[in-house]
């Protein structure tokens, strides 16, 4: 006898009408709720989140290279970190829309780049604000609806956006307030980057 033919003879079929205590009421509710896997309202935030996480991904991407171009190698190096950040993040989001059988807007939304060292920072800031709002009203918005695995995707990204991305922001901002715009980008500079 094949193995497949032992495991047939073991099996024993159940009719889902004979389940105990109205349990076939419920198996056939999972059955049907397993053709519709993620709630529409919340595949179209989580692809609203993922045009924003596309869109601050851009302008990390921008800064960074502006940075370089600048000479400001470490501003570089953490805004280029912080565009690699944001690039999980859209692939977070991505995956999971396509999970949850939903089709992706991989549009990134609007946004306006910095120029100068402080506009950059600022802006960049900005765009952590709303991302920090929009992250928490999507993680409402899956608890509403029960999607309690992307409610937890979206507090990861919350916690990155608060505890690294904008404390960082904050924390050069009031640096440039505290010793000046000048003496802030010199601290920026790689030694080595000049004098190669």
């Amino acid at each position: 006898m094949t193995v497949a033919g032992l495991v047939a003879t073991q099996l024993k079929v159940i009719p889902i009408r004979s389940l105990p205590g109205g349990l076939g009421h419920h198996a056939r509710i999972a059955s049907l709720e397993h053709t519709m896997k993620g709630h529409p309202e919340v595949v179209d935030y989580l692809k609203l989140l993922l045009r924003g996480e596309l869109a601050a991904r851009d302008q990390y991407f921008l800064h960074s290279r502006r940075y370089e171009d600048q000479g400001l190698m470490a501003l570089y190096e953490r805004i280029n970190h912080e565009m690699q950040e944001e690039t999980e993040h859209a692939d977070a989001l991505l995956r999971r829309i396509l999970f949850l059988e939903g089709d992706p807007d991989m549009r990134p939304s609007e946004f306006a780049p910095g120029k100068t060292v402080v506009e950059m920072l600022e802006r960049d800031l900005v765009v952590e604000y709303e991302v920090r709002a929009a992250l928490a009203a999507g993680m409402k918005l899956c608890e509403e609806h029960g999607d309690y695995v992307s409610r937890d995707m979206l507090l990861k990204q919350l916690q990155d956006t608060e505890e690294d991305h904008a404390w960082w922001l904050e924390q050069q901002l009031g640096l440039i307030k505290r010793i000046g715009l000048e003496l802030y980008q010199t601290s920026k500079i790689d030694k080595g980057h000049v004098a190669g």
